[in-house]
């Protein structure tokens, strides 16, 4: 299975910015994969995921606790997003764990 994680990332990134409707402010940038730095950008991708997770959660509450401009299905995509985004990323993480335990087992 070959990820492309620089899509992948972006598409976290692009997620994360229009559940805040901050989506306008990554498109008038624009940075070539050469110039950012990868602990940046995980982190970036890590941030969003959280941010999507804790949408989520505010989104669940207000539904409990009987908010009516809140519906079921935006609760219930919401949580799916924030599952996806969390299950992607920890095949990542499993997926970069596997790549450093096959660099350091290569003989010197």
């Amino acid at each position: 299975m070959n990820l492309n994680t620089s899509a992948l990332f972006n598409d976290l990134q692009m997620q994360g910015l229009k559940s805040k409707g901050l989506d306008s402010e990554l498109s008038s940038q624009s940075v070539s994969p050469s110039q950012t730095d990868f602990s940046k950008m995980l982190k970036q991708a890590i941030d969003n995921v959280n941010g999507l997770q804790q949408n989520t959660s505010e989104l669940r509450n207000r539904f409990e606790m009987g908010d009516k401009e809140v519906s079921l299905g935006e609760v219930m995509i919401a949580s799916n997003k924030s599952s996806l985004a969390f299950d992607a990323t920890v095949q990542i993480r499993n997926k970069m764990v596997e790549a450093y335990k096959e660099v350091m087992s290569m003989p010197v």
